[in-house]
Formats: structure tokens, C-alpha cells, sequence
């Protein structure tokens, strides 16, 4: 039986990634609230409700505790703008307060934070006055930042202005699923290149505010491939490639929005990043289709690994594309996030072994990836799945609040430890992966 260890670099954050929304719970306040009342809108009919309770519960304190004691050195989490300005005209200073009393939770414990001003929800009143559509948003936003920024600066410098935003302009404005539930393209790409610049005038206001700061994106990257052997197909691909995974962030570098259907001149937002941070997940096999939106019809192997739902499939080459994607920019690199739905946890350990040693070789291809931030600590509302996806590290029962060590706690606990994918680590948590991360 082969012996090895998979080292990474000194200095390597490792953590995990939750966002305010999915965690907090009795956020009331903002569009996703609004958005959970409305019928047909979450799956089941799921409410965050107390979500993992870590506002009214302070529950965020126990699972801090969790995330430190088993060695995770970092933690990225998310500021709920409607808390810090639940009106226009007002806000609310004891809610900074909370997030720095979080902010030195970390520190005590001696882990680095990196915090998301938008992840997905906005204030309700925000929502009313056009939200991303508006020609208003990136001064409103970017009155928020600042806000938020003056009062947390002294306990974190990574900072991630908008999370995914083009997960947000195609869910919200194209798709449907997120709100304000629209199915309108070119509008979704409006709000994208709205992020952009939201990006570009946070990035700058950070910088203003905080001399040590890195500021950065966490965009969601897909590896699309080709289905078949249409040349329409490839066509559709590189479409897709294009506006979902390079206009954002090419964005920074040229400053020119350009998603090949919306484009626009920001040139503000050039030079606007200090990190590239990667969303990963899956890969999608598209075809041309021409009954399909946008002529591509997205698909996974048949004969690919699925997690519990079958929302993902196992594909860690396409995570090396995404890595090897983000070192075009010359940046340092965060992974973060990288995740599995599996409520039995049977088959996590095989994903996250397959994507850390997937993304061990891209770093001993001296690519600059720093951290690593895995999806995620503790179950919680995955937006319009609601409840039917289990994501965590640590199960929760939103009922009772109680949480449920799963396996791959330990897995993962002793890669951060000791900061590497060891034979003995994976002999002992995760058996059955052995000969595919140690082959003969």
C-alpha cells in the first residue's frame, strides 16, 4: 500500500464559507423573507425560520467553537444588510456591534475572517426602490459599505464585496428562482454589470477606508463542455463560458463589461481586484438545443458520481480548469466555496478528497491559491431548495436546533490540522477513497 502526503503551502487558510440569510435566521427584513412567503416559490414550501439560529440564539458561538477545535484557521461568513440598515434613513449600530462581537469570536480563537457585504439578500425597502435594476443601487450599496466597513475594519482585511453575482442576475432575473422572480436576459445582465460596478466603487471605498485591504469576488465558475460533436454545441459553450464565467471578473482586468448579449464600459472597475475567489462546484455537458432558452441544453454524465439530490456531480477536473481559470489574472487565489449535498454523509469524503487533491496539483503548479473555504460548516437554508439540501459538515435539525457530528468532521479536521491529505488521514477517516488518492 503506497505512503505519501499531499503538503500545502505554509500560511494556507483553511475554513469553512456561510452567508447571514442561510445561518442567522428570523431575518425578516429582507427580500428573501418576502420571497419565502410567497407560495411555489421554496421548495416544499420550506422557511428559513430560526434558519441555525445564530442571531436571537447566538448560536453562532457554538459552531465558531466547532469550526476551531477542529483546526479550521479561517472562517468566511456574510454582513445581513437589512440588519445594519433596516430603513433608508436609518441605522443600526448594536447590529455592527453583533458582527464585531463575531468578528473577535474568531479572533479568540484564533481564526482569520473573511467577510461578504451581499450575498444574495438585500433590504426589503432596498428591493422596492428597483434594487440591482436601479440606476440608484451602486451608491446605495456603496453607502452600506462604508457604513459597514468603518465599524469592522479592525477585525478583518478580506474582504468580498458581492457574492456570485452572476448566480444572482441569472436566478433572479432569468431564471426565476430567486427574486424578484424574473425571466427577462437582458435585464439579468443589466444587474450583473450593476454588480460589477457595485464592486468597483466598494473595492475603492474599502481601500480608502483600510490601507491593508484585499478585496475581492467569489464568482461561481462552471466548467462547461461540449455534449456532443455539434459544432453548434461547442458554439453554445463558449457563450456560456463567456457571460456566466468571464464578464464579471475579465471585468476588473479590462474595464469593459462584456456578456456577449449586455456589454458596457466601466472603467472604474478596472484594476478593482487584489484576489480572485472561486465558487466550485460541478461541471455541465451542454448541447445545442434549439427548443432550449439560449439554444443550450445542460446535462451531467450518465455515469457520473451524484450527490443526494443529483443537484451535483462529482467532477474534479473541471475544479482544476476553474483554478487554472482564476491564475489568468496574476492574483492570489481563495477557494471560496466547495461543497456536497449529502444528508448520510456517504459519499462527501469522496468529493472533498478528489477536489483538495485537485486542487493540491494546481498549487504545485505554482498557482497562487491561498484557502481553501469548504461549503459548509452547518446545514442550513439553501435558498429556493429550502431544507432538502444538507450541505454541512455538522448536521442540524431545524426543528430542535440540535447539530450532528458527521463524519467527514474528522476527515476534514485533520487536512486542516495538518495542512495536508496524508495515507494515514485518509486510512483512518476515509477508507473507502484510499486507492483513488493513493494509487498503486
Amino acid at each position: 500500500m503506497p505512503r505519501a502526503t499531499y503538503s500545502f503551502p505554509n500560511d494556507f487558510l483553511w475554513g469553512t464559507a456561510t452567508a447571514a440569510h442561510q445561518v442567522e435566521g428570523n431575518n425578516t427584513n429582507n427580500d428573501w423573507w418576502a420571497w419565502e412567503q410567497g407560495e411555489g416559490h421554496i421548495k416544499n414550501g420550506d422557511k428559513s425560520g430560526k434558519a441555525c439560529d445564530w442571531w436571537n440564539g447566538r448560536r453562532w458561538s457554538e459552531d465558531f467553537d466547532r469550526a476551531a477545535a477542529t483546526h479550521q484557521n479561517s472562517h468566511r461568513f456574510s454582513i445581513e444588510w437589512s440588519r445594519v440598515q433596516p430603513e433608508p434613513d436609518r441605522w443600526d449600530e448594536a447590529t455592527l456591534d453583533r458582527y464585531r462581537e463575531m468578528l473577535l469570536g474568531l479572533k479568540e480563537r484564533g481564526m482569520n475572517a473573511m467577510l461578504t457585504l451581499h450575498h444574495f439578500s438585500s433590504p426589503i425597502w432596498f428591493a422596492e426602490m428597483g434594487g440591482w435594476e436601479s440606476d440608484q443601487a451602486v451608491a446605495l450599496f456603496n453607502a452600506f459599505v462604508r457604513r459597514t466597513v468603518e465599524a469592522l475594519k479592525a477585525h478583518c482585511n478580506l474582504w468580498v464585496p458581492i457574492n456570485e453575482p452572476n448566480v444572482y442576475g441569472m436566478a433572479g432575473f432569468v431564471w426565476g428562482d430567486f427574486p424578484p422572480g424574473k425571466h427577462d436576459l437582458k435585464t439579468g445582465l443589466k444587474v450583473i454589470a450593476n454588480m460589477a460596478k457595485g464592486h468597483a466603487a466598494a473595492y475603492q471605498t474599502i481601500h480608502e477606508l483600510q490601507s491593508d485591504a484585499l478585496v475581492g469576488t467569489a464568482i461561481n465558475w462552471r466548467d462547461f463542455v461540449p455534449g456532443d460533436a455539434n459544432p453548434l454545441s461547442n458554439v453554445v459553450v463558449n457563450r456560456l463560458h463567456k457571460a456566466y464565467n468571464d464578464a464579471f471578473t475579465t471585468a476588473m482586468v479590462t474595464g469593459k463589461f462584456d456578456a456577449i448579449y449586455y456589454k458596457e464600459d466601466m472603467p472604474e472597475a478596472k484594476g478593482a481586484q487584489d484576489f480572485v475567489g472561486l465558487n466550485y462546484y460541478t461541471r455541465d455537458y451542454v448541447k445545442f438545443n434549439l427548443s432550449k432558452p439560449n439554444y443550450a441544453e445542460n446535462f451531467y454524465r450518465k455515469d457520473a458520481e451524484r450527490s443526494y439530490t443529483g443537484f451535483l456531480a462529482n467532477e474534479p477536473d473541471g475544479f482544476r480548469k476553474c483554478i487554472r481559470w482564476g491564475g489568468q489574472f496574476g492574483l492570489p487565489i481563495y477557494i471560496t466555496e466547495n461543497g456536497w449535498d449529502d444528508p448520510k454523509d456517504d459519499t462527501r469524503r469522496i468529493y472533498l478528497l478528489d477536489h483538495l487533491l485537485a486542487m493540491w496539483h494546481e498549487v504545485n503548479n505554482n498557482l497562487p491559491v491561498k484557502g481553501y473555504y469548504h461549503w459548509s460548516l452547518v446545514d442550513n437554508f439553501e435558498w429556493e431548495r429550502g431544507w432538502t439540501q444538507r450541505f454541512g459538515l455538522w448536521g442540524l435539525d431545524p426543528a430542535t436546533q440540535q447539530r450532528v457530528r458527521r463524519p467527514s468532521v474528522d476527515l476534514y479536521s485533520e487536512v486542516c490540522r495538518t495542512n495536508s491529505i496524508s495515507s494515514e488521514a485518509v486510512e483512518k477517516w476515509a477508507p473507502e477513497c484510499y486507492k483513488r488518492i493513493f494509487p498503486d
